[in-house]
């Protein structure tokens, strides 16, 4: 059995693209939750993972962090459920806007952090913050015309880079980004997924409060 040690689903972005890419999947797994920034959190993570962050994919006594390895160890370890686009190219496209979102936007993240159970906040949007947006809007119109007529996920089926973009499919629904259709449609399929909804549903349960987590104004 595998286990997946996350954060907050309220507030922990990596830790949801992993756990939205098992769950929508249907990869079977036990999931630990420690709620960062706890006594909790820094007394359990040095078990999982001595650079104290989440998420961690335990699989036996092998530890596999950060959610770009744990996305490759779970295509290899499942190839039956086709994680990464089957055609070569699309594959190639899809490891480069999920290598892009895992090192880039951070303006974004900084301004916007991912909060499921905020709504209707709105932040200041400078020019970084819509560079990044811009180029992210892009992303998708771009697998929707290249791809959007096998299906409507960024690669027609799900994959990976689905997971890596259901955070900020996130924020742009909290902070309400403006959108054109293509990324309007996009976020709904993501955002209803039974998946995104249980992690949404759980995030509302949540007694946890990181104040630095809890920015815009109504």
């Amino acid at each position: 059995m595998l286990t997946l040690v996350i954060g907050n689903k309220n507030y922990s972005s990596w830790s949801l693209r992993a756990w939205f890419l098992m769950s929508q999947a249907g990869i079977a797994f036990e999931e630990i939750r420690l709620p960062l920034d706890t006594e909790a959190f820094h007394r359990e993570i040095p078990k999982y993972n001595a650079a104290h962050r989440v998420p961690v994919l335990c699989h036996g006594d092998l530890r596999v962090t950060d959610s770009l390895a744990i996305a490759e160890y779970l295509a290899e370890l499942y190839p039956e459920h086709k994680l990464w686009p089957v055609d070569q190219r699309a594959r190639a496209h899809a490891r480069s806007i999920c290598a892009e979102m895992h090192s880039s936007f951070h303006a974004l993240r900084d301004a916007m952090p991912m909060n499921c159970r905020a709504t209707e906040r709105r932040v200041a949007m400078g020019r970084e913050v819509a560079g990044n947006i811009e180029r992210i809007r892009t992303v998708w119109r771009a697998c929707h015309e290249q791809h959007g007529g096998s299906g409507p996920w960024l690669f027609g089926g799900f994959s990976i880079a689905d997971a890596f973009y259901a955070p900020v499919a996130s924020r742009f629904r909290t902070y309400g980004v403006p959108c054109g259709d293509v990324e309007a449609a996009y976020i709904e399929q993501v955002l209803s997924q039974p998946a995104m909804r249980a992690w949404y549903a759980a995030g509302e349960t949540e007694v946890e409060t990181i104040e630095r987590e809890e920015v815009g104004v109504l």
